[in-house]
């Protein structure tokens, strides 16, 4: 599966990075594709371009706070969790997706 990922939490620094880094693992190990884009203290980092984002099945957002530039995500299904999730518990946000 194509997926596309914004990560952000109200500093930015270590837990938007954290749950970036446990989703790509994640996907990783169960066969997916997963690009991931980073929102935080240095504004957007690794900005997904427009042709990911059209490829892409699914969104994940694990955001504690409202992203930047959320309309280019319109026409996907949106699957969104808190950082947390993500940084704990990420096995349980990709059965997400596929239910």
């Amino acid at each position: 599966m194509k997926i596309v990922a914004v990560t952000a939490c109200p500093t930015g620094i270590a837990h938007t990075y954290m749950a970036a880094e446990q989703l790509e693992k994640t996907a990783k190990a169960l066969g997916h594709q997963i690009k991931v884009e980073t929102q935080g203290a240095m504004g957007i980092e690794n900005e997904l371009k427009d042709n990911e984002i059209r490829q892409a099945e699914v969104a994940i957002f694990a955001v504690d706070i409202e992203i930047e530039k959320r309309e280019r995500f319109e026409h996907l299904r949106v699957v969104q969790v808190p950082v947390q999730e993500a940084i704990k518990n990420p096995i349980a946000v990709f059965k997400r997706i596929q239910g």
